[in-house]
C-alpha cells in the first residue's frame, strides 16, 4: 500500500512540475514568424526547426509530409518542433495546429541560402539597379521553383524574434524586378545545375558596415568595438524619445566641431577671406584623398584655397564651379561668398558662381572639407576640377592648392549615430539576421566591404569574427560562407600605389583561411564610373561555381589563381599559385600585366612578368635585389592574370609592410 501511495504522489508531483502538460489543450493565440508562409522552401537533408509563440502551456502539433510532431508552449510563450530531415521535393502542405490551424501551401524542400551584404548585394535587377540586359532577364525570370524571401530594412538595439517581410514568393517576371540581382543569378545557376527547388533569403542594406551585421556578443571580443556595443545596449534601457536625444547630441557635436575649427572665430568663418595671409599653409596636389598625400590617419576638417586668374572675356557671366566628389562634406566660397555645400560622398559638386562675384584677374576659391571618418578629400578626376562658362570654356583647377588643417577629430570622438540609422554595431544583426535563426539553411553568400575599406586592417579580424558569429548562432557547424571580393572602381591606376581597397581585398582573401569558405574574384568586372557595376550575372555565376565545387561536389573550377609562395632567384622573383587549373593565362596579351616589384627600400616600380609553367617570373632592371612583389594592388588596377578556366587571379602582395589603414579604427 505504501508503495502504491508513493507512486500516486510521485505521479501527481510530476504532472504538477511539468505544468500539467498532460492535460494541456490546444495552444491559443498561435503565431509563427513570417519565414513560414505559402511558397516557402525547407532545407533538404537537415532537421527542420518550426517555431513560434502562443499562450504558455498549450499544445502545438506540426504536420508535414507524413510527419506529425507535438510540443508544448513554454512559460516564456515560445515553442519549437524539429521535423525530421527530408530529401528535395514538393509541393507539400505545412500544418501548425493549435486552437486554430495555420496551413501553409506550396511548400518545397530544396536548398536554402542567406544572401546578405551592402548595396552590391542589394542592387535589384530593375529599379535603381538596372543590371545588364535587365529587361530581357526580367522577362525570362519564370522559375516557380526558385523562391524569394525579401527582408525589409529594419534596425534594432536588441535582438528581435520576427523579421520584417511579407513572406515567400515564386520567382516570376512580376516578383523578380526588385529582388537582389546577385542572389537571383546565383540561385538560377544552382537551379539549372541541381534541378531542385532553391530558396533565397535576401537580407541586405546598401552602404552598411560589417559590424552592423555582427552580434554584440561577438563584437565584445574585439577591443575596437566594446565601447560602441555598450552604448547600443544602453539605448535599450534609456527613457524618453531616442530621436530627440540624438538630435540634441548631434547639434552639440556639430557645434563643437565648429568651435574647435581654427578656420572659424566666434562661430563665423575666417579662413574663407580672400585677403587672408597664408604664410603657414602647405600645398597639396588635387584631386586626391589626403590619406594618399601624407595624412593617413586624419579625420576632421581641412581647408583648401586656390587663386585662379579669370580673363576679362569670362566676367559678367555666371560660371559653374566643378569640384567633383568630396569625402565627406564641404562648404565652398568664391571670393568670400558661400556658393554651395553638400554632404553626400559620391555627389558631384557643381556650384553656380553668380556673375556679380566674378572679376577679371585674381579670384579666390576656398573649400572647407569635413571628413567624419575613413577617407577624406577632394578625390575625383583632374578633369572634374574646373571653372566653366555656359559656352563650355574651362579653366582647370587641378594641381596645387594651399591647405591647412582646421580640426583634427582625434580628441572629439565619433559623430553621434541616429537611433534609426543602419551603420551602428549589431543593429542589423539584431533586426535582419537574428530573426532568421534557426531556420535551416545550406549556407550564405555575402557581398560587402566597400564601407569598411578605410579600416581594411581591422576587417582582417572583423570579417572572420562575423562569419564565425553567424555559424555559432545558427548551430549548424561551419556552414558554407561564400563572398565576393571587391570589384575594380574609379580611374585605372597608372603607377604603383598604396590603396585602402587593395588592403580590403587582402583582408577578404585572408578569410579563406576559415573552413568551408569560398571567394568570387570580381577585379575584372567592375566599372570605373560606377561603384555598382551592372554585370551581376557573372558575379552570381562565380559565387555559384564556388557552391557547386565546395558544397555540392561538382567537377568545376571555382577559383582563379591564388598566390601561394615566392622564391628569390637572383634579380628575379618566382611566384607560385594554387588554382592554376589548365595553366596560367595572360588574358588579352603576351605577358602578364599588373605586377610591381620592390627592394628593401619598399619603393615599388612596374615589373616585367613571364609565365613559366605554373609559376610566374617577375623582375625589373630598376630593382637589382628584389624582396617583394605586388599584383593588382590598386582600387582599379591594370591586370590580366587568369587561369585557363577564364577566372581572374586575386590581387595579392608578398610583403607585410605597413599599410595605409593599419592604424585606422
Amino acid at each position: 500500500m505504501k508503495t502504491v501511495k508513493t507512486l500516486v504522489l510521485l505521479s501527481f508531483l510530476f504532472i504538477y512540475v511539468s505544468g500539467c502538460s498532460f492535460f494541456a489543450g490546444p495552444a491559443k493565440n498561435l503565431s509563427l514568424p513570417t519565414l513560414f508562409s505559402d511558397n516557402m522552401v525547407f532545407q533538404r537533408n537537415m532537421p527542420l526547426p518550426v517555431w513560434g509563440t502562443a499562450n504558455p502551456g498549450g499544445k502545438v502539433q506540426v504536420e508535414f509530409a507524413n510527419q506529425s510532431k507535438t510540443a508544448f508552449v513554454g512559460k516564456d510563450g515560445k515553442w519549437r518542433i524539429d521535423l525530421d530531415k527530408m530529401p528535395a521535393g514538393g509541393p507539400f502542405q505545412l500544418k501548425v495546429i493549435g486552437k486554430k490551424t495555420k496551413t501553409f501551401k506550396n511548400v518545397m524542400v530544396g536548398e536554402v541560402w542567406i544572401c546578405s551584404g551592402q548595396s552590391n548585394m542589394e542592387m535589384p535587377l530593375d529599379g535603381w539597379g538596372k543590371v545588364m540586359d535587365y529587361k530581357e532577364e526580367i522577362a525570362n525570370a519564370d522559375y516557380p521553383n526558385i523562391r524569394l524571401f525579401q527582408v525589409k530594412h529594419t534596425t534594432s538595439v536588441v535582438p528581435l524574434d520576427t523579421v520584417n517581410c511579407s513572406g515567400w514568393e515564386e520567382c516570376s517576371p512580376k516578383t523578380i524586378p526588385e529582388f537582389s540581382a546577385v542572389a537571383y543569378f546565383f540561385g538560377r545557376h544552382l537551379y539549372k545545375d541541381l534541378k531542385i527547388p532553391i530558396g533565397l533569403i535576401h537580407t541586405s542594406w546598401g552602404g552598411t558596415i560589417a559590424e552592423a551585421w555582427t552580434s554584440g556578443e561577438a563584437l565584445k571580443t574585439l577591443p575596437d568595438f566594446v565601447d560602441a556595443v555598450k552604448k547600443i545596449e544602453a539605448q535599450s534601457a534609456e527613457k524618453g524619445d531616442p530621436m530627440e536625444k540624438f538630435k540634441a547630441d548631434l547639434k552639440t557635436w556639430n557645434e563643437n566641431v565648429t568651435k574647435n575649427d581654427a578656420g572659424f572665430s566666434n562661430g563665423n568663418p575666417v579662413w574663407n577671406n580672400p585677403t587672408l595671409k597664408t604664410s603657414g599653409w602647405k600645398t597639396m596636389k588635387l584631386p586626391t584623398l589626403w590619406e594618399k598625400a601624407g595624412y593617413p590617419n586624419l579625420d576632421g576638417v581641412v581647408w583648401f584655397r586656390k587663386k585662379v586668374n579669370i580673363p576679362a572675356s569670362m566676367t559678367g557671366k555666371d560660371l559653374t564651379l566643378h569640384l567633383g566628389p568630396i569625402n565627406d562634406r564641404d562648404i565652398t566660397w568664391f571670393n568670400g561668398t558661400k556658393v554651395g555645400s553638400l554632404e553626400h560622398v559620391n555627389q558631384l559638386r557643381d556650384y553656380i558662381i553668380p556673375a556679380s562675384l566674378v572679376k577679371a584677374g585674381t579670384n579666390t576659391i576656398v573649400v572647407r572639407v569635413f571628413d567624419i571618418g575613413g577617407n577624406g578629400g577632394i578625390y575625383g578626376k583632374a578633369k572634374q576640377l574646373s571653372l566653366e562658362t555656359s559656352s563650355g570654356k574651362r579653366i582647370s583647377l587641378a594641381g596645387s592648392w594651399l591647405f591647412k588643417i582646421g580640426n583634427d577629430m582625434k580628441e572629439m570622438g565619433p559623430q553621434p549615430q541616429s537611433p534609426e540609422g543602419p551603420n551602428r554595431p549589431t543593429v542589423l544583426y539584431n533586426a535582419m539576421l537574428h530573426p532568421l535563426i534557426p531556420y535551416a539553411i545550406r549556407g550564405a553568400i555575402w557581398y560587402q566591404g566597400e564601407s569598411n575599406a578605410g579600416r581594411a586592417y581591422q576587417y582582417r579580424t572583423l570579417f572572420p569574427t562575423m562569419i564565425k558569429d553567424w555559424r555559432a548562432h545558427w548551430g549548424e557547424g561551419d556552414f558554407p560562407f561564400l563572398f565576393v571580393q571587391l570589384a575594380n572602381w574609379r580611374a585605372q591606376q597608372t603607377k604603383p600605389t598604396d590603396d585602402d581597397w587593395a588592403e580590403l581585398r587582402e583582408a577578404q582573401l585572408m578569410a579563406l583561411s576559415l573552413p568551408n569558405t569560398g571567394m568570387a574574384v570580381a577585379i575584372d568586372i567592375g566599372n570605373p564610373k560606377d561603384i555598382h557595376p551592372k554585370n551581376k550575372q557573372e558575379v552570381g555565376r562565380r559565387l555559384a561555381l564556388n557552391a557547386l565545387k565546395l558544397v555540392y561536389g561538382k567537377d568545376v573550377v571555382n577559383s582563379g589563381p591564388i598566390y601561394k609562395s615566392m622564391n628569390v632567384e637572383g634579380n628575379k622573383i618566382r611566384l607560385s599559385f594554387t588554382h592554376v587549373d589548365g595553366g596560367l593565362v595572360a588574358k588579352g596579351g603576351k605577358r602578364p600585366k599588373g605586377f610591381a616589384i620592390a627592394g628593401k627600400d619598399q619603393k615599388f616600380v612596374w615589373a616585367n612578368a613571364k609565365i613559366d609553367g605554373k609559376t610566374i617570373l617577375v623582375w625589373s632592371s630598376r630593382v637589382s635585389h628584389p624582396v617583394a612583389v605586388r599584383y593588382a594592388w590598386a582600387i582599379n588596377p591594370i591586370c590580366n592574370l587568369y587561369n585557363n578556366a577564364g577566372l581572374p587571379a586575386s590581387p595579392f602582395r608578398t610583403d607585410q609592410w605597413k599599410g595605409i589603414t593599419q592604424d585606422a579604427k
